[in-house]
């Protein structure tokens, strides 16, 4: 079956240093996509993460629809604790909530939730559905970091995170196992910022307890 070629808009690689996050709000709900080659980065960014980390934090990873090992393995190195919420329960900052398998994951107002919802992208879970509902739930609070992997899920949920006040950043593509996402999420959500793994889960870190953080930001935007 031939599929109809996308033209997608021009971008720029060119990358300039800039400051966000100049009002020094608390960026205390992270919300992360992460689709092919998404396993090692998320391994990397928990595992760096501070164990004081004032935030919850929401990971929605494509995966088979099957039960798997997944917790396991991106808890080996987390310092944080790592779930994989299997009904309604209260947000707790210092917490990552991992979306289990053929489900999507809800951050609610003072709750996570899960459902088996329609697919979004062809995917469940899905990174716009948690992108979406953290917006429309924490608006301001929340910044969102779309990682390596194809298509474009997840961009609709940064647009919306835009729209309700929150921050947006995306892997630098130059990076990405899998660029695609990313790229998309700068084409699309002109992202507040780009960043590289190397000092990733500071930058979150910073954005949670309300510091103004210095990032790349694509020339022209």
């Amino acid at each position: 079956m031939w599929h109809k070629r996308i033209h997608y808009p021009p971008i720029s690689h060119e990358k300039r240093n800039g400051t966000i996050n100049r009002k020094r709000t608390k960026r205390d709900i992270i919300v992360i996509g992460a689709s092919a080659g998404g396993v090692p980065v998320l391994q990397r960014i928990f595992a760096e993460f501070p164990a004081h980390l004032a935030a919850a934090v929401g990971v929605v990873l494509h995966r088979s629809s099957e039960a798997s090992g997944l917790l396991s393995v991106l808890s080996r190195r987390a310092a944080l604790p790592v779930m994989e919420p299997d009904h309604p329960m209260t947000l707790k900052q210092g917490t990552i909530y991992l979306a289990p398998a053929d489900h999507h994951l809800l951050f609610r107002r003072g709750s996570v939730d899960i459902y088996r919802g329609p697919r979004e992208h062809s995917s469940r879970p899905s990174v716009n559905v948690l992108f979406r509902s953290a917006a429309e739930a924490y608006g301001r609070r929340v910044v969102g970091l779309l990682l390596t992997g194809c298509g474009e899920d997840g961009v609709s949920g940064l647009i919306s995170i835009t729209a309700a006040g929150g921050l947006t950043l995306a892997q630098d593509p130059a990076e990405a196992y899998m660029p695609y996402m990313p790229l998309n999420a700068i084409r699309y959500d002109d992202v507040a910022g780009v960043i590289s793994l190397d000092g990733a889960a500071q930058t979150l870190y910073s954005l949670a307890h309300g510091d103004d953080v210095s990032v790349k930001v694509m020339a022209g935007s």
